[in-house]
């Protein structure tokens, strides 16, 4: 398919507006006209190989995903969030785990080497993905990581999602979302039931 043709010309005019260099603008963009279907850094890598110029990238990510064979991506669906104190408002700089239930919903296995990743909004902690095991179709997984509340009280959400060693984002977004104040209860009730079960927390 030619990627001239692709093109429209609302697309054009997107592309003539942004006047910047400024690189996390750029790969923002990137991110928005390729479908949020890549991570940052495939993202740089299509950027970085025509010089910075967003329209000659776009052209390169189509020109690629148009001559590749058409693989598949994996699949997956969030069955519930199973943290423990799940809903429940934390106190400033207390660590958690937060856990969800999620399930290959594919007619294939996952392929080696799948992440979670976060995407956007507040990371809550030093960990940014977490490496996950091969899910057969229609299996199940608890994929659980550890967290910290910020210092401050307010309310912080983020973004992850599930990601292929290629760079692109599958399934649906997971979120995270954190009221910290200085009432909250979720890291004492994790606490209580890691006491109760004798399983850390």
């Amino acid at each position: 398919m030619d990627v001239d043709m692709e093109l429209d010309t609302d697309l054009m005019a997107k592309f003539s507006s942004l006047g910047t260099t400024d690189r996390d603008v750029l790969i923002g963009e990137f991110q928005k006209l390729a479908g949020n279907n890549l991570n940052p850094t495939a993202c740089a890598f299509f950027l970085d190989m025509n010089n910075w110029n967003l329209q000659a990238a776009i052209g390169s990510y189509y020109d690629i995903e148009n001559s590749a064979p058409q693989t598949k991506l994996p699949r997956m669906t969030l069955i519930k969030d199973v943290t423990i104190g799940e809903g429940e408002s934390i106190t400033p700089d207390t660590e958690f785990t937060k856990t969800w239930r999620v399930k290959n919903n594919g007619e294939e296995p996952w392929p080696p080497g799948i992440s979670l990743r976060f995407t956007s909004g507040h990371q809550l902690g030093p960990h940014d993905h977490i490496f996950l095991e091969n899910l057969e179709p229609q299996q199940t997984l608890d994929i659980s990581i550890r967290m910290k509340s910020p210092s401050k009280c307010g309310l912080y959400q983020g973004q992850w999602r599930m990601c292929t060693t290629t760079g692109f984002f599958f399934g649906e977004t997971i979120w995270v979302i954190l009221d910290v104040r200085t009432d909250g209860m979720l890291g004492l009730t994790q606490q209580m039931s890691s006491l109760a079960t004798g399983q850390p927390f």
